[in-house]
């Protein structure tokens, strides 16, 4: 191979271009995929954590918003884009770490 050849000049690049497009492009489009249909999947009565790490219950869903409640009786309009995760019906919270006295 003649190092002159312009195709061997431009296939590191191309060889960089492609390792970022499947560590970096490719993982991000899957996970706004995946976004995406959990908040098509939104649904009333869901606990849901929004990206302020407010936890909430959904009370009425709407085209482009919802309605989270947040405490007995709190209602919070919140656009559907900020829900950052859809909890399970069931599913415990994260339990704080206090130590255990024997």
């Amino acid at each position: 191979m003649d190092p002159n050849n312009p195709i061997v000049s431009i296939l590191p690049f191309v060889a960089i271009f492609a390792l970022m497009y499947f560590l970096i492009i490719r993982p991000q489009q899957k996970r706004a995929k995946e976004h995406q249909t959990k908040i098509a999947g939104l649904k009333r009565n869901d606990t849901v954590v929004l990206s302020s790490g407010i936890i909430g219950k959904i009370t009425r869903v709407e085209d482009a918003e919802v309605m989270v409640e947040i405490a007995s009786g709190v209602n919070v309009r919140v656009v559907k884009g900020l829900v950052s995760e859809v909890r399970a019906k069931g599913e415990p919270a994260a339990a704080n770490s206090t130590p255990t006295v024997s």
